[in-house]
């Protein structure tokens, strides 16, 4: 009779105690499941940082088990749909945190490529200067206050014939009202009629009056064709490089990229030139790709580039 009271008092503890520890566990696997949540919305604002901030759980669908007045089946599948919800999460997270390192890698290789390319521009500047300062020709430049003007200056010193003055003229101004809109434009039309000195004079004025402009991405890139166009690439690769590295989300900064790697060629530092040509494929693949992909593909081929 003894043994059987025993065993009866055993059989209660052990009735008891099953379900708090089923609660502890489950109290457990929650935090655990919190915790690894967090942990995901923080890598998904690093990786997708202009994705929604909310948090989208995996699907996981708890098996259905028939109602049964068994309280601890009840408690076991709890536990085993939130152990599966770990387990995604963790998988998740592994996941983002892969495409983050990605992403990190490829952002210094690019910081990398971009200070090489930085460093060979400004290499070939100041070679360009000591040649202009070594001509009888540069002194008006040498005595401008900046860059810009002593380009200008360049561009306006040639002589102009009455024929060519009269062909300028002949080119309509714009005039609807809006200044920078006028400005661009009629150096357009001077670049498009390929008046590039004329082109380059007003492009400038545009640039100097209007840095700020929404469109001002446009000026600077047509402003660096046109001394391109005009067998200046010397001076082209300062202005294209600039319109990338002072705004590279303006809307020409891809096609400055381009046509740095051209100027670049035409100066015969086709290892630069291929540097240009990748960091344009690097920062904008889907351009590279869509409406810059036969360009880029022509001027890797006369760059060499492997």
């Amino acid at each position: 009779m003894l043994h059987k009271y025993k065993l009866i008092t055993l059989m209660a503890a052990i009735a008891f105690i099953q379900p708090q520890n089923l609660l502890a566990q489950d109290e457990n696997v929650e935090r655990r499941v919190e915790k690894l949540e967090k942990e995901v919305r923080a890598v998904q604002r690093v990786v997708f940082p202009k994705g929604s901030d909310r948090f989208f759980e995996p699907e996981i669908v708890p098996e259905k088990s028939p109602t049964t007045t068994n309280q601890n089946s009840t408690d076991n599948a709890a536990v085993r749909d939130l152990l599966g919800r770990v387990n995604a999460l963790e998988e998740q997270l592994a996941t983002l945190t892969g495409q983050l390192e990605e992403q990190q890698f490829k952002m210094r290789s690019v910081e990398t490529r971009l200070a090489d390319l930085e460093k060979g521009v400004k290499e070939q500047q100041a070679a360009a200067s000591e040649t202009a300062s070594a001509s009888p020709s540069s002194s008006a430049a040498a005595s401008s206050s900046s860059a810009s003007s002593a380009q200008t200056s360049q561009a306006a010193a040639a002589p102009v014939s009455s024929a060519r003055r009269d062909a300028v003229a002949a080119i309509e101004i714009p005039s609807t009202g809006d200044e920078f809109e006028d400005s661009y434009n009629y150096g357009f039309r001077l670049w498009d009629a390929k008046f590039y000195p004329e082109a380059q004079v007003q492009l400038q004025e545009t640039v100097d009056k209007f840095p700020n402009h929404p469109r001002a991405s446009f000026a600077r890139n047509l402003l660096g064709r046109a001394w391109l166009d005009d067998n200046k690439p010397t001076n082209a690769t300062k202005i294209l490089y600039d319109n990338y590295v002072s705004d590279p989300r303006g809307a020409r900064a891809p096609d400055s990229l381009y046509f740095l790697g051209n100027a670049l060629t035409n100066m015969n530092e086709l290892s630069k030139a291929c540097e240009a040509y990748q960091q344009l494929q690097d920062a904008y693949p889907e351009i590279s790709e869509g409406r810059l992909a036969s360009r880029l593909s022509r001027g890797r081929s006369a760059a060499k580039c492997s």
